[in-house]
């Protein structure tokens, strides 16, 4: 196992520990789903309209479909009558001819006839006169109109064999719409990845199930699910394992055999008893190094040799939480195939001041409010110990991320930010 959690090896900077993870991760395989299937994948190809978008020249309201010579002369005193013929509605497929002095009344989106070459509003008509059928009504023009008026040119928001998303895209709902409008019914995507979530430590219980002395509840887990899900993905196995080295390895080994992925929270520091450490060990794929941020600095990431990347991120849920923004995250949709893999980033101003420690990205949970100069953050939990505020980070809506050349924000600083808490 490469690099060394111990207090010589010196710390390695976030941005070339995920560049180290980036590089190994690799990406998952692809297959051929119905649209409706694909929806939150990522596409493995280019996608390309199969129809023309009008499919025809389409009406944009509805109207009247007529020659726009036959208005030249229109005014409110003397309005174009022209006789109506027929009525097209949307679906239908009449192209009716239009002699010379007729329209044709016609719904939004339906085709024009190919002897129109504009679409008068209903209100800005006079209204239709005479009754029977149709050749006996006439409609009247207020106004000349111009050729190509309200029509909807064929092909002119996307025309057949045009690219219309791109390999690597992420398929949400209005994409997957575009796609469908565009005629294709299935696409080729990047396989979700296989993911398991394993918590250690011999004093977590399961939540409300009791307490003894030195035993606290196990909510790694239910973050790291979650944070899994709102990126996207969905955990397919989770379990908490105690501090046994050799029975955690052996899992940890079957796990990794079937999975893309495992997450493992706690056992990553120096100790005796840090069993994901240690199961590490003989792992050459798999480094453990001591990475320049608070909080999370000790991460162990890497190719098992049974086949899965692993992340083994420290055991405090804060800790958990922003390793699992900082690399997980971003890893995971590389590996998924998505081309965004970072989320964006928004500029704020502090709402306080906080102290930090200069020489280490300091990564620490917000509050967010709007305000009318723009989005104004302040410190969720106390930024001295943001390592085990667990219950006051659940109030987080985003992290602040403060470069390692400043000591600490003063309030109505300029503060990067990571939001989270949206829906």
């Amino acid at each position: 196992m490469t690099g060394s959690v111990g207090r010589g090896a010196a710390p390695v900077t976030p941005e070339s520990h995920l560049e180290w993870i980036l590089a190994g991760i690799g990406r998952t395989g692809t297959a051929m789903l119905g649209i409706e299937a694909a929806h939150g994948l990522a596409l493995a190809e280019d996608v390309t309209a199969r129809i023309s978008l009008p499919l025809w020249d389409a009406s944009a309201m509805d109207g009247y479909a007529m020659r726009a010579v036959e208005t030249l002369a229109a005014s409110e005193r003397a309005p174009a009558r022209l006789r109506l013929i027929g009525e097209i509605a949307a679906g239908s497929d009449e192209d009716p001819a239009l002699p010379a002095g007729c329209a044709v009344r016609i719904m939004t989106g339906a085709p024009v006839p190919s002897d129109a070459d504009a679409v008068v509003p209903v209100e800005a008509a006079a209204g239709e006169s005479g009754v029977g059928a149709w050749g006996s009504r006439t409609v009247g023009i207020l106004h000349p109109v111009a050729v190509g008026a309200n029509v909807r040119r064929r092909g002119e928001d996307v025309r057949a064999g045009e690219v219309i998303a791109w390999s690597g895209e992420s398929l949400g709902a209005v994409r997957c719409s575009a796609i469908a409008a565009a005629d294709v019914d299935v696409v080729l995507v990047h396989r979700a990845p296989r993911i398991a979530v394993v918590s250690t430590g011999s004093e977590l219980r399961r939540p409300g199930t009791g307490l003894g002395r030195g035993q606290i509840p196990e909510s790694n887990s239910v973050q790291l699910s979650g944070q899994l899900a709102e990126a996207g993905f969905m955990a397919t196995t989770v379990e908490h394992r105690s501090d046994d080295a050799i029975a955690f390895a052996a899992r940890l080994r079957e796990v990794a055999a079937v999975h893309d992925v495992v997450i493992t929270t706690g056992g990553v520091g120096p100790g005796r008893h840090d069993v994901v450490r240690l199961a590490h060990e003989e792992e050459p794929g798999v480094r453990s190094v001591r990475v320049a941020v608070r909080p999370g600095q000790p991460q162990c990431a890497g190719r098992h040799s049974a086949g899965a990347f692993v992340f083994a991120l420290p055991g405090n849920p804060v800790s958990a939480a922003v390793s699992f923004e900082l690399f997980v995250r971003p890893a995971l949709r590389a590996l998924a195939g998505h081309r965004r893999i970072h989320r964006r980033r928004l500029v704020a101003t502090a709402g306080a001041s906080w102290s930090g420690r200069a020489g280490r990205l300091q990564v620490l949970p917000v509050t967010i409010e709007e305000s009318a100069a723009g989005p104004v953050c302040r410190p969720a939990v106390p930024a001295a110990q943001v390592s085990h505020s667990v219950g006051r980070h659940g109030g987080t809506d985003g992290y602040a991320i403060v470069g390692p050349e400043r000591s600490g924000v003063r309030e109505g600083e300029s503060v990067l930010l990571i939001e989270t808490g949206s829906p």
